[in-house]
C-alpha cells in the first residue's frame, strides 16, 4: 500500500517509535523484538518466550506475508489485486481472493452502521484533495470538481458475492475506485497475529502502523501495555494506557497528516457527504474491538462523524471508544463504558 497508509495520521501506540528503522531484530528487557517497514509505514512484533535463534526465520515469514498483503491491497502498485479491480471498467462480477472479500464485507458493514461515514469508495475524493497516489493540488478543488468526484463514490455501488466457496466484487459504476487503506493496517495486524499462532507463538504484541493486536503476557509475565498518544507532534506523549486482553486496537487522528493551502488547514480525513476534509474538532478516535480490522474500520468512521455523532454510534453499537476533542487551547476526552474495562491508567 506504500505511503497511503501514512495519511491515517498517527501511530496509536507509544511503543512504536520506529522512525527510520530497517528490518532488524532487537533483544531487550521486554523479550525479542522484530521490526521493519511495510505499506508505507512500520511493523513491529514483540515476542515473549521465543528463542532468539528463531528470529531470522520469523522475520522472513513476517515480511513475506506483509509483502503479500501489500500486493493484495495497495492502490500505489498498479499490479496489485485491488488496483486491477479498480482499473477494470466491467460491471460484471470480478473474482477476488477470500481475504479481499472479507475485508470489503467488514468495510461495508461498518459503513452502513456509520451512515456512510466509513466509505471505502471515497478514493476519488481522497485523490482530489491530494492524500492518495495523486499529487497535492496547487489550489483548493472547486465545487464542480468535488461533485464530479462524489459522483464516482458510494457504498451502494459495491457488492460482495460469496457463492459455493468463490468470491466476487461487483460494481455498478465503471469508474468506482475502492481504497482499503482505512482498514488495511488492521487486516495486516490480524494476519500477523494468525501467523504467530501458526508458528507456535502464543505471547506477542504485533502492530502495523496504528493497528495493534496482543495475546498472552510479555516477557515479565505481565499484561502488554498499550499507550494511546496525546494529540501532539511528540510521539512519546502518552494520553492513556490500556490492556487489550487479546483484542485489537486502532487509532485514527487528524492532527498530524494535513497540509495548508490558501490559508486553510486541510486534514486527510474526508467527509463523504461534503466531499471535503472534515471541519469538526474531534482530533483522535481510538477503538478496541475483537479484531484490529474492526477497530481500524470503526475509528475511521468515528473520525469522520465528529465527537457528538461518534458518541451516539459508540453507545448504540456498544463500542469500546476513546475520543479526544480540541477545546480552545486544550483537549477534552470521552470514553465509553466498554473502553473503561480496558483502561489501566489515564
Amino acid at each position: 500500500m506504500e505511503r497511503h497508509l501514512l495519511r491515517r495520521g498517527l501511530f496509536a501506540v507509544a511503543l512504536l517509535l520506529l522512525a527510520g528503522c530497517d528490518n532488524k531484530a532487537v533483544k531487550n528487557e521486554t523479550g525479542l523484538v522484530l521490526e521493519g517497514k511495510t505499506m508505507g509505514t512500520f511493523w513491529r512484533v514483540s515476542l515473549a518466550g521465543v528463542d532468539k535463534a528463531r528470529q531470522d526465520e520469523l522475520r522472513a515469514k513476517i515480511q513475506a506475508q506483509l509483502d503479500g498483503d501489500d500486493r493484495l491491497l495497495s492502490t500505489y502498485k498498479s499490479d496489485s489485486a485491488l488496483s486491477r479491480f479498480n482499473q477494470s471498467r466491467s460491471t460484471e462480477p470480478y473474482p477476488v481472493a477470500e481475504a479481499m472479500s472479507d475485508i470489503v464485507t467488514t468495510s461495508l458493514r461498518i459503513g452502513a452502521k456509520t451512515d456512510g461515514a466509513m466509505d471505502i469508495t471515497v478514493g476519488p475524493l481522497v485523490n482530489l484533495w491530494g492524500f492518495g497516489p495523486d499529487k497535492q493540488p496547487v489550489k483548493i478543488p472547486n465545487q464542480a470538481q468535488i461533485e464530479a468526484a462524489k459522483a464516482l463514490t458510494g457504498l451502494q455501488h459495491l457488492t460482495v458475492i460469496n457463492k459455493a466457496g468463490q468470491q466476487w466484487l461487483q460494481k455498478d459504476l465503471p469508474g468506482l475506485y475502492v481504497d482499503l487503506s482505512t482498514i488495511g493496517e488492521g487486516y495486516a495486524a490480524d494476519h500477523l497475529a494468525r501467523l504467530m499462532e501458526q508458528n507456535g507463538v502464543s505471547r506477542y504484541l504485533v502492530s502495523v502502523g496504528g493497528a495493534v493486536v496482543t495475546r498472552g503476557t510479555n516477557a515479565e509475565d505481565k499484561a502488554w501495555r498499550v499507550a494511546i498518544q496525546k494529540p501532539t507532534d511528540r510521539e512519546n506523549a502518552v494520553q492513556a494506557i490500556v490492556d487489550l486482553n487479546g483484542h485489537g486496537i486502532s487509532t485514527s487522528g487528524s492532527y498530524r497528516n494535513y497540509y495548508e493551502l490558501e490559508g486553510k488547514r486541510l486534514s486527510h480525513v474526508i467527509d463523504p457527504t461534503t466531499g471535503a476534509p472534515v471541519q469538526h474538532k474531534l482530533v483522535s478516535a481510538t477503538v478496541i474491538a475483537p479484531t484490529a480490522m474492526e477497530a481500524d474500520g470503526w475509528d475511521t468512521g468515528l473520525m469522520v462523524l465528529g465527537t457528538e455523532k461518534a458518541k451516539q454510534v459508540a453507545q448504540k453499537e456498544g463500542l469500546a471508544v476513546y475520543l479526544i476533542t480540541k477545546e480552545g487551547e486544550g483537549f477534552t476526552t470521552w470514553m465509553s463504558p466498554q473502553f473503561k474495562t480496558f483502561l489501566l491508567s489515564e
